[in-house]
Order: C-alpha cells, then structure tokens, then sequence
C-alpha cells in the first residue's frame, strides 16, 4: 500500500481516538463529534481512507467476513485470519509439511 505510512500505522495500531480529559482526576473520555479538533478530524478521515481501500480490494466474499467491522485494524485482522488462519493453525500446518517431508521416500516402484 502506498498511500501513506501512517495508513500502516492504523492496521497495526488501530484508529486515533480523540480523548479529553474529565475532570480534576484526570479521567481521559472519547471526545464528542463536536469538540473534534482539525487534527482530531484528520486523524479519524484516516481510518475511513484505510477501510475503503481496504473494502475496495477485496470481493464479494471476503466483504461478507469484514462489513461488520469498525475500524480497519479489524478488517485486516479478519482477513488475515480468513486467509492464513490463526498462529496455531500456522504452526500446525508446519509442523504436518515438515513430517511430511520427514518422511519422503521413494517408493519400490518409482524410479529417479
């Protein structure tokens, strides 16, 4: 993707939310639409740029998996997910390629 670093930055990180601070306690609250800053508002419209290229790559299929996500760190995490599988499925599909490998042998009847 070479839109923007910072656009890699909301995958992994996740989306900017603008915070404030409550009281004397010092109790940070997400701000309201309204008390959103330019900076506050350029940091969000981020978000939404990621999703839709994110959303616009990607058929009908995988849209079903990601429309009921919010940010565009839950669309890549669903989609990662949906393709590769979770860290155990990974491992375990190593470790049956590597068996496998493991025991390869000619069989009586092949020749090289």
């Amino acid at each position: 993707m070479a839109e923007d670093s910072e656009l890699w930055d909301i995958i992994y990180d996740g989306p900017h939310i603008p915070m404030k601070k409550l009281g004397e306690a010092g109790q940070m609250v997400p701000k309201d639409r309204k008390e959103y800053s330019d900076i506050d508002r350029k940091s969000v419209e981020k978000n939404y740029r990621v999703k839709k290229i994110l959303v616009c790559g990607i058929g009908p299929d995988e849209y079903n998996r990601v429309s009921a996500c919010d940010s565009a760190k839950e669309i890549w995490e669903a989609l990662q997910t949906a393709h590769e599988g979770t860290t155990q499925v990974k491992q375990s599909k190593i470790d049956m390629l590597t068996t496998k490998y493991k025991l390869f042998r000619m069989n009586d009847d092949e020749s090289i």
